[in-house]
């Protein structure tokens, strides 16, 4: 079958491991089931992967993408949650120790076809085009959980958006503003700020700006470069939620004198439950939110897709077609 893989992986040029070809169809184990893929989002975890990040040398090659949406065997229209957890886990799937995703132990989403856990499946409403369902699975569902599940933020609270521009900032812009919040983003680039008030943001601000009031939470995924400035943006009592670090992991002052004398809260998020993944479909399927996109591709030029966002050129997601 057609598939987009990594052959090998490099720090310094990602791209050079990336292969568009053919590889053997997927195998099915007992209680998994294939999905006929029409569209499948790009993640930053891609890239990571290509990189050698998470993804192990006797893995490869390996099927890249988390994210898809299309058609069970028995032709129902789906998306497919990436989180591949132990069968014998109960709870909460990202607390499993022994989770994966698809693309690091088992073949990814950027194929003619994925083989997944069939309870890894959610329905496909209508309202949603394929192109928009592959958006959701890591991107919108990291958002939706930052927001309103490890954030708890409700309706008439303020939040701020660090670094607008990327897949999953651009959906914690839209969620948020769908949700009721007080949205207020930042970004480097004055074109992104701009972009960032047509899909929800009530004020734009540059990197590191101060802020007319503070927020009762913040939105953390750049890392390093935003923490001090996001610790700085809380009101007593707030919140930063993170779920990334694309400027490193380890800012020069961790500032805990602030943390602790007023008394914020420090919290981590990382992708989201098959749960909350419907949760999240019925929202967008009751609200009529829609997903940003930055650019259509054919699964044929995933290349240029994962060169664009190696450039940081993207505003929203990009998506593969097949």
């Amino acid at each position: 079958m057609f598939a987009v893989y990594a052959e090998s992986c490099s720090a310094d040029d990602p791209l050079a491991g990336l292969v568009v070809g053919e590889r053997p169809d997927p195998e099915v184990p007992a209680d998994w089931t294939t999905v006929e893929v029409k569209a499948a989002s790009l993640n930053h975890h891609d890239l990571w992967s290509l990189r050698g990040v998470g993804l192990r040398e006797d893995a490869l090659p390996m099927i890249l993408g988390c994210d898809a949406a299309g058609r069970d065997e028995d032709g129902n229209e789906v998306l497919v949650h990436a989180v591949i957890g132990d069968p014998a886990w109960r709870g909460d799937e990202t607390e499993d120790p022994r989770r994966s995703l698809l693309s690091e132990r088992y073949q990814g989403t950027f194929a003619d076809r994925v083989a997944v856990p069939r309870s890894n499946l959610v329905p496909k409403p209508a309202s949603l085009s394929f192109e928009q369902a592959a958006c959701l699975p890591t991107a919108w569902l990291t958002a939706y959980r930052m927001l309103f599940v490890q954030g708890d933020l409700k309706p008439g609270q303020s939040v701020l958006v660090q670094g607008a521009g990327g897949g999953v900032s651009t959906a914690l812009i839209t969620l948020a503003r769908a949700g009721g919040l007080q949205v207020l983003a930042t970004s480097r680039d004055e074109a992104k700020r701009a972009r960032a008030l047509e899909i929800g943001a009530h004020q734009v601000f540059e990197s590191g700006a101060r802020l007319p009031a503070r927020v009762d939470a913040v939105m953390e995924t750049v890392g390093a470069a935003t923490w001090s400035h996001s610790l700085r943006s809380l009101r007593p009592g707030g919140t930063v939620v993170i779920s990334g670090a694309t400027s490193g992991a380890n800012p020069e002052l961790t500032e805990l004198n602030r943390i602790f004398f007023l008394q914020l809260r420090v919290v981590g998020s990382t992708m989201g439950t098959r749960d909350e993944l419907a949760r999240l479909v019925s929202f967008l399927d009751a609200t009529g939110t829609e997903p940003l996109i930055d650019r259509v591709l054919p699964m044929t030029e995933a290349r240029a897709g994962l060169a664009a966002m190696q450039a940081g050129e993207l505003f929203g997601k990009v998506v593969f077609t097949r």
